[in-house]
């Protein structure tokens, strides 16, 4: 017993030095801070939802079934500063409380999405938070979903009169990648932007910390892992599922300097966090 419970404080001690070793090399190549967001008080986030509030704005969101998606959808009715959510998706959605029951929901086939083209008619702002993994999907599912899907909602949206598209990608993003899921982001973000939305403001965060309904044994262990020495050090990598969901939320309150923004995980860190309630 003795033996088993040294064996045990050794693995529990070089696991911990491990974890630091690894939070001090991740932090070395951590995203530069954000001073963007940083100087924004309670009152003026205040301030902005009473005027965005009085302009009676709409908005739709994809994906409203997984994780970002509810996350979102719960920060826009706390905030209420929309006059009207819809939720476009391929099956109806049950809520128990009362806060969801002004709520529209449009229910599409998405692999015939030009056939359903009113459900993403007369909004100001779209959200989309729609994805897969290739685990669940395949390779051509998840090609399906994560581009085809978004690309053509997008599409639909621009033509129904949205100036205002947020989209949910992923850290390290980019079309000319290796890597099939960084490619396919890449490759829906730059054809999005193509579209020439008034405003595009795409975000890109780490590993999601969050606990899913649904079992995904590698999703679960890096979680554990990034949660275990996200409070040793703030990392690029990782990031809790409310702080994106909060700045998605917030970020459509403001005014960018460009057409298209886009927020590396450290700028959706900090405007999570000054977007606070």
């Amino acid at each position: 017993m003795k033996t088993a419970d040294i064996s045990l404080r050794k693995a529990t001690g070089i696991l911990a030095a491990v974890i630091v070793v690894i939070a001090a090399v991740l932090n070395y190549f951590d995203d530069p801070d954000s001073v963007k967001y940083t100087s924004m008080a309670a009152a003026d986030m205040k301030n902005l939802e009473e005027n965005f509030r009085q302009q009676n704005k709409s908005c739709f969101i994809l994906g409203a079934s997984g994780e970002s998606g509810k996350m979102l959808l719960q920060e826009l009715l706390e905030r209420n500063i929309f006059s009207k959510i819809t939720l476009i998706g391929r099956r109806r959605l049950a809520f128990e409380d009362n806060a969801h029951e002004n709520l529209i929901q449009e229910i599409v086939d998405f692999e015939k999405l030009e056939d359903y083209a009113a459900a993403f008619q007369g909004h100001d702002v779209g959200y989309c938070c729609l994805g897969t993994t290739k685990a669940k999907a395949g390779t051509e599912g998840f090609i399906r979903v994560d581009h085809d899907y978004v690309l053509k909602s997008a599409e639909l949206a621009k033509a129904g009169g949205c100036s205002q598209f947020h989209l949910e990608s992923s850290r390290g993003a980019d079309k000319n990648s290796n890597f099939l899921y960084l490619k396919v982001k890449g490759q829906v973000e730059a054809e999005i932007e193509a579209l020439g939305f008034d405003r595009l403001a795409i975000y890109r965060p780490g590993v999601l910390l969050v606990d899913r309904q649904e079992s995904r044994p590698a999703e679960w262990l890096a979680r554990k892992f990034f949660g275990a020495f996200s409070a040793v050090c703030s990392t690029a990598m990782s990031i809790p599922i409310q702080a994106v969901a909060k700045a998605m939320a917030a970020n459509a309150l403001l005014q960018p300097e460009t057409k298209t923004e886009i927020l590396e995980n450290k700028d959706i860190a900090s405007l999570g966090k000054s977007a606070g309630k």
